[in-house]
């Protein structure tokens, strides 16, 4: 461990990147709204009764979305950071549900293969420097046929001014939309074009949040002619997986 992190590669966020994260903005407008597309991408019924990994929990206000969309049996929620990880504690304990706290690198998650049945991935990758190893650990966490639930911002957003400038990331991981869905693919996951979405969103709206558009000056790029700036995917492990490999 580096210093008071549970990760070696630990990006520290900003003070103000910090305080971002237990906004009402960041609970109302971009967890919740995240949740509820995602729950929405599924193919199949939810998991009964799911145990969820949060990866990358941060200060726990995910805690309440994920329990009124999933209705899980526990959360595990683990974050490299111990003031995140006490913070999240508080809401736990605040929000009166059973969620146990980990302190934990994803890239060597402390769990046990196939013990969970869905991860909640949440504007997390992109502050992961070795991302191939946490998709990995994703993967074997997973129960065969247990789902990822992975929602990024893309290089076009994070590769802005007023977010580099705001906010702290490994720039040299970033990946567009395209790439991440290679990254799950190739790790083995399973999806359809109706588990992808692309929010387009007035926060997520590169270099200028969306005011032009809003006062009319510029027109919105329809899909297919803009450089996405946010991805969620509902993926699956195939029901056929082995533990010590891909798929049977």
């Amino acid at each position: 461990m580096s210093g008071q992190y549970f990760s070696d590669s630990y990006v520290e966020e900003t003070r103000l990147g910090f305080l971002f994260l237990r906004s009402h903005t960041w609970q109302h407008r971009v967890l919740r709204v995240a949740i509820d597309d995602l729950r929405s991408l599924f193919s199949e019924p939810l998991p009964e009764s799911p145990v969820v990994l949060d990866a990358g929990c941060g200060q726990g206000k995910s805690f309440q979305y994920l329990h009124t969309a999933f209705t899980p049996a526990k959360i595990l929620g683990i974050d490299a950071d111990p003031l995140s990880l006490q913070l999240s504690a508080e809401e736990a304990r605040r929000r009166g549900l059973n969620v146990e706290l980990i302190g934990s690198d994803c890239a060597d998650l402390p769990l046990a293969d196939a013990s969970v049945d869905m991860v909640f991935c949440h504007q997390t990758f992109h502050h992961l420097v070795e991302q191939e190893m946490s998709l990995a650990e994703f993967y074997r966490v997973l129960k065969p046929g247990g789902y990822l639930l992975f929602a990024e911002s893309t290089e076009a957003y994070i590769d802005t001014w007023v977010i580099r400038w705001l906010f702290r990331h490994p720039m040299h991981v970033q990946k567009s939309a395209a790439q991440y869905l290679d990254m799950l693919g190739n790790e083995g996951f399973h999806f359809t074009a109706h588990n992808v979405s692309y929010p387009y969103l007035w926060w997520s709206r590169a270099k200028d949040f969306g005011l032009l558009e809003r006062l009319k000056l510029v027109k919105p790029k329809p899909f297919g002619e803009r450089e996405e700036t946010l991805i969620n995917v509902v993926a699956r492990k195939p029901l056929s997986a082995l533990i010590e490999g891909k798929a049977s």
